[in-house]
């Protein structure tokens, strides 16, 4: 390991913070975005948006990857990016913002159950520790938003949980299956393998060609979805691959932790409440993230 990955310098610290403001402020995105689109339409807008403009990126290289691999990148392209940005538009509906924005900091953590699991990981106590605590602290978050009266509790946060999952998946199939091929080829071509069903669900299961023109808000919801998009997944995607190759791929995970901050953040000022119950959750959740990643 070079002296660069092994202390990253002043450019990495601030591609890491700009990395985390873009992804922590995907979530107040996506809740403006559902002011004008319905969730199933902000999902598959802001995949096929963001398919366009890895487009350059897929192109060159599409027809050199082997046919075998094409279904792990198109299962890829499903679980971990379509049904997820489907799943958070829909939990959003009925979720702040700022819940989201944590309870996604399980991501890690459903990588390792997932690799435990299915593909015979090996990891240490303090691991599984973390895992559990990450699970006490989702329900916490739960069960604290309702204060602690079941009949009020949000199930929305279970559409999170299930696009954390799905990622966890994700992740694990493309470290067993497809190691040999860049990590931005794999986003932008498994952007391109699902992009038919994001088009063809998003003209013919919404009102989306409605709203063109009809809605006076239609120009600001396309705004909103464009940015989260664009920038929230295509240039992220660009600075986290530039973190890993100049850093480490531990230092550019260790946004996990930062983002959460930043959703919080983009919450309160939006005018979202969190209870002091909640605020306790969210303390667990992180503290179980940090040892299920630790080594």
């Amino acid at each position: 390991m070079s002296n660069e990955q092994s202390s990253p310098g002043l450019i990495s610290w601030l591609l890491l913070i700009v990395l985390a403001l873009v992804w922590g402020s995907s979530f107040i995105l996506i809740k403006k975005s559902l002011l004008t689109f319905t969730a199933g339409e902000v999902g598959t807008l802001r995949m096929f948006i963001a398919f366009l403009g890895l487009l350059p990126f897929s192109l060159p290289v599409i027809r050199k990857i082997e046919r075998k691999k094409l279904p792990v990148l198109f299962v890829v392209g499903l679980v971990g990016s379509l049904l997820p940005a489907i799943l958070f538009a829909i939990a959003q509906t009925r979720l702040e913002s700022a819940i989201t924005g944590v309870i996604n900091a399980m991501t890690p953590v459903f990588v390792l159950l997932i690799g435990l699991v299915f593909f015979h990981h090996r990891i240490k106590t303090i691991n599984i520790l973390g895992i559990a605590i990450g699970f006490v602290g989702c329900t916490f978050i739960m069960l604290g938003g309702a204060y602690f009266d079941l009949s009020g509790v949000n199930l929305y946060a279970l559409f999170v949980i299930a696009a954390t999952v799905m990622y966890g998946t994700s992740v694990n199939l493309i470290k067993h299956y497809l190691t040999d091929i860049r990590s931005l080829h794999i986003t932008a071509v498994s952007f391109t393998l699902v992009s038919p069903i994001s088009l063809g669900y998003l003209l013919t299961a919404t009102d989306f060609l409605d709203k063109v023109g009809a809605n006076p808000e239609f120009l600001s919801g396309i705004a909103y979805v464009t940015t989260l998009a664009l920038i929230g997944t295509a240039m992220a995607l660009v600075i986290f691959n530039k973190l890993v190759k100049t850093a480490s791929p531990i230092f550019a995970s260790s946004v996990t932790y930062v983002i959460p901050i930043v959703a919080i953040g983009w919450g309160l000022f939006d005018g979202e409440v969190l209870n002091i119950y909640q605020i306790i959750g969210i303390g667990i959740v992180l503290v179980g993230v940090y040892l299920a990643n630790k080594k």
